[in-house]
């Protein structure tokens, strides 16, 4: 009895992913293979979504954008994240401070991410706050217009949006940093960017691990910051999922999804192969 004792425990816990995540998952595949009609379902199992999926060539861009939108946002984000977490980490030496600048890093949190997004129209729009700043400054003679419902906007709400997912876990690192490897470093005559490059950053990588865990799967699957930011000139895998649906084309979506699971996953494992994340948790 004392041996299935720790499978009685994770009984519970099984039985709900059990229900919420591989029962949802096992309808969408199968979901995937049927087949439709401008009115309705037909149970069945064909290839053709998934052969819309990997035959179209406007597909595939859609694909490879979504894969840029990821990739960018995740340098962008992977920088910013890991010197706010050093500077949070190491330059500020007052928990009381420290603490203070960190809730300050939330307080964008406090509202909804489709209020974050509409708050920028107004300033990146043609005659925005950001152009009119610089026209009267000089500095230009006409507004840009890639500030707004652009690749450009589109990345700048994802790196506003989600740049906290990579902070906070890279600062969880970097505080458990012991400080006597620092000083061990400084004796050993190690000079500032020695110290990051061979002490600082393989700690880390576990944190940066998980950040991007984050980032890469909310970007993927994102819809409504590229429909909103981009004002319908760029797509998504996740805006092409919601118009599928929205025209009632239910197994393309669930072919589509399919697939984006995969390559998440994918990403996800060639990560997780990367970098040890078990440090962490």
């Amino acid at each position: 009895m004392t041996r299935w004792f720790p499978w009685l425990q994770a009984a519970p816990l099984a039985l709900v992913l059990a229900a919420f995540l591989l029962v949802p998952l096992a309808m969408l595949v199968i979901v995937s293979f049927y087949d439709y009609d401008s009115f309705s379902l037909i149970p069945d199992f064909v290839l053709t979504n998934y052969r819309e999926v990997f035959a179209s060539r406007v597909t595939w861009q859609t694909y490879l954008k979504t894969v840029y939108f990821a990739a960018v946002t995740w340098a962008v984000t992977l920088g910013l994240g890991f010197w706010l977490a050093y500077f949070l980490a190491f330059v500020v030496q007052s928990p009381t401070l420290r603490m203070v600048l960190f809730v300050l890093c939330t307080v964008p949190f406090w509202t909804s991410n489709l209020i974050r997004m509409i708050a920028w129209v107004p300033f990146l729009g043609r005659n925005g706050i950001l152009n009119s700043a610089l026209i009267g400054m000089g500095a230009i003679e006409q507004p840009l217009e890639f500030l707004l419902f652009s690749d450009f906007a589109v990345i700048l709400a994802f790196v506003h949006l989600y740049t906290l997912f990579m902070v906070v876990p890279i600062f969880n690192t970097m505080m458990r940093i012991d400080r006597r490897l620092l000083e061990a470093a400084r004796d050993a005559g190690a000079g500032f960017w020695q110290t990051l490059w061979c002490v600082i950053l393989p700690l880390c990588k576990p944190g940066i691990g998980i950040g991007s865990i984050f980032v890469v799967v909310l970007v993927m699957g994102d819809f409504a910051t590229v429909r909103l930011m981009s004002g319908g000139q760029s797509a998504s895998v996740g805006l092409m999922i919601s118009n599928q649906i929205g025209l009632m084309q239910y197994p393309a979506a669930a072919a589509n999804a399919v697939v984006l699971l995969a390559m998440v996953l994918l990403l996800v494992g060639a990560m997780l192969r990367a970098i040890d994340i078990r440090k962490e948790l």
